[in-house]
């Protein structure tokens, strides 16, 4: 499935991304509390009661998760999910999408446009800057120098995960 990169406000995103863990950690708290004194009170005392009860806990709270997550208001959380598994996925492809670039390759081109594009935005998001060494800079720079050179745009518009199968994982 196509991903493609969508404009989130970050200050909008990093209010609903506290809110949100508060929400989930203050309901696994609940619940693991209460599953644990259900099966302690059912079964009697035991560290691994207590310890089922929080995994039950965990199960409950990761349910209700999964069932909330495509409401319209976790849609910037969502979005930054999907970018950083995105993200993750073709960082393991990173090696040979360089070496792909360095023999003229126009969709590892693409896919490493993708990844810094990505990590810029994420990093936007977090509201945090890039921790870029010298080496990240320089790549970034000759990206954007060899998509200028074949008349590409400098971004692009999003990953189709199926452009990695033709690279070797790294």
């Amino acid at each position: 499935m196509m991903f493609r990169f969508e404009t989130h406000d970050p200050e909008t995103y990093r209010r609903k991304a506290r809110l949100i863990s508060l929400a989930m950690a203050g309901q696994l708290l609940v619940f693991g509390l209460l599953f644990s004194q259900l099966l302690v009170y059912a079964f009697g005392s035991s560290i691994w009661l207590n310890a089922l009860g929080v995994l039950l806990g965990l199960v409950a709270t990761s349910l209700i998760f999964a069932a909330l997550k495509e409401r319209p208001w976790m849609s910037e959380v969502r979005y930054v999910w999907q970018l950083k598994g995105n993200l993750s996925q073709v960082s393991g492809y990173l090696g040979a999408l360089r070496e792909a670039v360095e023999q003229g390759n126009n969709s590892a081109l693409h896919l490493l446009t993708f990844y810094h594009q990505g990590m810029a935005q994420l990093a936007e998001l977090n509201g945090r800057t890039l921790d870029d060494d010298g080496e990240l800079l320089a790549e970034r720079l000759k990206v954007r120098q060899r998509r200028a050179e074949r008349g590409l745009p400098e971004r692009v518009e999003g990953f189709d995960p199926q452009d990695l199968q033709a690279f070797k994982k790294s």
